[in-house]
């Protein structure tokens, strides 16, 4: 599999995912939207807030019916609920506008010279959105690329800035795992003749503008199951305040020197209140930033160039325990360095030095120019230009390379094939130099061995190198408890050496597609959930049979189809900050629905003592805020509902910090930070709401 080399973020970076701040001209320009949603259409989705505006219309009768300061003011709070929880959704939205913008103006005005299929060489010029499938175009410096394809003919260089907002170019060729071109990126170099594997309307840019915006949002199995919850406690608690005045005017009757209530009485005042009552106690909180939750879950893959084609998928990544790592390019830095000169009994370090160097002086490979910066740097062996060479390149069927100069020749390359070389010429190799090889694959390198004509000099111990901090990042997956298994097509030997550096739990070694697929079979025939990452069309299968299957945006369109993520940048080390976006999306959720229950029990010592202390005096002792009056008490209950909506937005957008540790550190954390903070905060916001309040005339 190809992969795009990049180093690891460090420890320093690799902190808690979380996104940007809440925006307030942001909340200025999604209000419009936030309005727009009041429509009972599209609010009826969300049972809970569906409720209050079904109340808040209610109580706008009434109050118009019988006007009251008191009245007109839970009126207006009412309504501002269910605006603050569509306001929550609309940032959320409204925050990929923006993206949705730019890649809309990549694909307007796109043309297209398509190939005609009377002559080979013959095109027409036609809209980019006249493309069909199957299609085939040309493309030459300049020119943008006017849909999705693999590149079937040709190489260029392609700016993707578009798309991936990385300004360095990057090479599209046809054939191998980096043939998949993108609408809307621009050719810049060369001539490519494309084949169209879009269908019009699907374009790769189509479906991120589409996930962007919301538009295509489905709720995940998890927001369906709490949606059903939170309608649950909502039916309930709309049955139990709907007894409440039946009951309290029957203990009137029993008792007739009880003095009248606020829930005594049959007029419209009672009414409002009821509906205050059930607002405040049913889980608005959660049930208005339910939806903003999700979309901000994909939105913060999005600012990490990374499109999930789901929110299934986001949460998918928050359950995962297994994780499928490619060694190459994720786990190692993906070329072998040179990292020690090993020679033979008779032979100076310093003399392999040089005829290793002077060997790899024509090799551009990154494994030849490290072997000359290594004797450069070890042995101060400068680099010279050799006049009147004969350079032997490297190749398949030689599987080595070198120099001829002056009647010497010197050859590095795999040991079977230099050793054959040493013995044709009539040299003899010594067993020691089978006993260096040995050692250096033991040890998890790659053995080259460098000779003259007729004797070996030595060995050249090529080393995968291990990313920086990654032994580190496998260590927060453990404390996750997630499992992490190394795929690698190297010999057993060589990957349990660098699966035990890297400090990955299992490996693979000598991988082939149907060894990864079967691996995540079984993985998941005892219950785990999976992902990996792949670019090539022999990934596909075990992309679409991984539960997260992250596509690098370098492979194939069979790659790409095949997972449910799809990373811009190309970077297979991101497959770890994806999991820890999804246990942060599911940390989020888990929490504010802790905070909503806990601040509803909170209201409830709020309301219940002020309207029916007067027919059971005993629930006075339950009014341990002292609110000042009855009315007071149900104002300050309701502003505080719709105000909490709008202060936990941020953290809605932002995600709940995550930090690496066990099921039931969270847990106890979760119910500590926000169930207990969901209980004190509404006494302390109650009690100083309450405070202005009764300095208003009319509410005391």
């Amino acid at each position: 599999m190809s992969t795009q080399v990049l180093e690891a973020p460090s420890p320093k970076k690799n902190g808690p995912v979380s996104g940007g701040l809440l925006d307030p001209k942001q909340m200025i320009r999604s209000l419009p939207d936030a309005l727009r949603k009041l429509n009972p259409v599209t609010l009826w989705r969300n049972p809970v807030m569906f409720i209050v505006e079904i109340g808040a219309v209610f109580t706008t009768v009434l109050a118009i019916v019988d006007p009251s300061l008191f009245a007109w003011a839970i009126v207006v709070w009412l309504w501002l609920t269910v605006i603050f929880a569509n306001l929550a959704e609309a940032v959320a939205e409204g925050r990929g506008k923006a993206q949705a913008a730019t890649l809309r103006a990549a694909k307007r005005d796109t043309t297209a010279r398509r190939l005609t299929r009377r002559a080979p060489d013959e095109w027409e010029v036609v809209g980019a959105t006249e493309l069909r499938q199957d299609d085939v175009v040309v493309v030459e410096a300049g020119e943008v690329i006017p849909g999705d394809g693999d590149v079937i003919e040709g190489i260029a260089s392609v700016d993707e800035s578009a798309i991936t907002g990385e300004s360095a170019p990057v090479i599209r060729e046809s054939g191998g795992d980096r043939s998949a071109v993108t609408g809307g990126t621009k050719v810049l170099s060369d001539r490519i003749v494309v084949k169209i594997t879009q269908k019009p309307g699907e374009s790769f840019v189509d479906r991120m503008i589409a996930l962007v915006e919301g538009a295509n949002r489905q709720k995940t199995p998890n927001e369906i199951a709490l949606n059903i919850l939170l309608a649950a406690l909502t039916i309930i608690f709309l049955i139990a305040t709907a007894t409440m005045q039946p009951l309290a005017i029957y203990s009137k009757s029993i008792n007739p020197g009880v003095p009248d209530s606020l829930a005594l009485t049959a007029d419209g005042v009672t009414g409002i209140v009821m509906v205050s009552l059930i607002v405040c106690l049913i889980p608005t909180t959660i049930g208005a930033l339910l939806s903003a939750i999700g979309i901000a879950g994909m939105d913060r893959l999005v600012q990490r160039n990374v499109l999930a084609m789901s929110g299934r998928a986001v949460e998918a990544a928050g359950d995962v325990s297994t994780l499928l790592l490619d060694k190459t390019g994720t786990i190692t830095l993906g070329n072998r360095q040179a990292a020690e000169f090993v020679p033979v009994d008779g032979i100076t370090e310093a003399e392999l030095a040089e005829a290793a160097q002077v060997s790899s002086l024509a090799d551009e490979t990154p494994e030849g120019r490290s072997i000359v910066v290594f004797a450069k740097e070890r042995y101060g062996l400068r680099e010279r230009e050799i006049h009147g060479a004969e350079w032997v390149p490297f190749t398949a069927q030689t599987r080595m390379s070198g120099v001829n100069l002056g009647g010497r020749e010197v050859r590095k390359g795999a040991a079977t094939a230099v050793m054959k070389w040493v013995r044709d010429a009539g040299g003899h190799p010594t067993d020691e130099i089978g006993h260096i090889v040995d050692g250096v694959s033991a040890s998890g390198g790659t053995p080259l061995v460098v000779a003259e004509k007729g004797r070996v000099l030595g060995v050249i111990h090529l080393k995968d190198v291990v990313k920086q901090g990654m032994r580190e990042r496998f260590d927060e997956m453990r404390r996750m408890g997630i499992r992490t298994v190394m795929i690698t097509g190297d010999n057993p030997l060589t990957a349990k050496a660098i699966a035990d550096e890297a400090g990955v739990d299992d490996f693979l070694a000598e991988a082939t597609p149907e060894d990864k697929l079967a691996l995540i079979r079984k993985e998941q025939e005892g219950g785990r959930l999976v992902a990996m990452t792949g670019d090539g069309t022999n990934d596909a299968p075990a992309l679409a049979q991984s539960d997260v299957g992250v596509a690098m945006n370098t492979g194939t369109s069979a790659a790409k189809e095949a997972g449910n993520m799809v990373d811009l940048d190309s970077n297979p080390t991101k497959l770890i900050e994806i999991v820890e976006i999804g246990k942060q999306l599911l940390i989020t959720r888990g929490a504010l629905t802790t905070f909503s229950i806990a601040n509803d029990i909170a209201k409830y010592f709020a309301i219940i003592p002020a309207m029916f202390a007067a027919v059971y005096p005993g629930l006075d002792a339950l009014n341990i805020m002292r609110l000042s009056s009855p009315q007071s008490a149900i104002l300050s209950a309701v502003i505080f509902n719709a105000l909490i909506i709008v202060a936990l937005i941020p953290l809605a957008l932002r995600g709940v910090r995550y930090r690496p540790s066990s099921a039931s550190k969270l847990l106890s954390r979760n119910l500590y930070v926000y169930g207990l903070g969901g209980i004190v905060a509404p006494f302390a916001g109650i009690k100083i709401i309450d405070i202005v309040i009764q300095f208003l005339p009319g509410m005391s």
